[in-house]
């Protein structure tokens, strides 16, 4: 292996070891959009997914990746490897790229689907009992603003869906009473991040005019993704 080589890698590492040696600093990621740059903050409570996300950010897996799937007062994902040279109108999500699965590391009512949270996207449960997480694909929360009404409802379809009683703490509800969310994704999906920043082009990306497979009609990429430094 070259001198060079060897330089590369310890710099792909070492900015993941020293987020691992230190539990209080939170590691961010910056992502370059065709709409703007959002900066993602990761939770050290989700370890693995945490390490995952920055591993891949920095091997620049998700330079150039589309968000595939938009759907206005809900989410926007991204991350499926094949949609680099996706043609017009190709449906993505199932990308035969992704070699691995991650561990669910659900940490609810700590963690939850509050507006700007960051979730990593996953098999349905049919296939997926253990609610493994994809290996690359996450989405962002936009949602919307709900009433006590609605929550008692999303608690009726987090049992239908997962058959466990669910009631939301008064911290979680004010929080989907006033800031919004979509809680129906609670206890099902990993959340493993924030957006602390860039939350208006979230906003942009998610108003985008969609085909019949929620695939934005004009693309929207990631041109390149970063990790922020450890020690600013």
């Amino acid at each position: 292996m070259t001198t060079r080589i060897k330089t590369l890698l310890l710099s792909l590492i070492l900015p993941i070891a020293a987020w691992a040696q230190s539990g209080d600093v939170r590691p961010q990621v910056v992502l370059e959009t065709d709409s703007g740059n959002v900066i993602i903050q990761l939770y050290n409570e989700t370890p693995q997914h945490r390490d995952n996300f920055l591993k891949l950010v920095a091997e620049g897996y998700y330079n150039g990746v589309l968000f595939h799937r938009v759907i206005n007062r809900f989410m926007i994902q991204t991350g499926d490897s094949a949609s680099r040279h996706a043609q017009p109108g190709e449906l993505l999500g199932e990308s035969s790229y992704e070699t691995y699965k991650i561990p669910a590391e659900i940490r609810w009512p700590q963690l939850f689907h509050k507006r700007g949270a960051v979730a990593a996207a996953r098999e349905g449960n049919d296939t997926n009992p253990e609610m493994q997480s994809s290996m690359s694909q996450f989405y962002i929360v936009t949602g919307r603003r709900f009433n006590a009404n609605m929550l008692e409802d999303a608690e009726e379809r987090i049992y239908r869906d997962t058959k466990k009683f669910v009631t939301f703490p008064s911290e979680l509800a004010d929080v989907y009473l006033k800031q919004g969310g979509t809680p129906h994704l609670d206890t099902q999906y990993t959340v493993f991040g924030e957006v602390v920043e860039g939350m208006e082009v979230v906003d942009r990306i998610q108003q985008a005019k969609t085909d019949n497979n929620n695939r934005p009609l004009a693309d929207i990429r990631i041109n390149r993704a970063y990790i922020l430094s450890p020690h600013p």
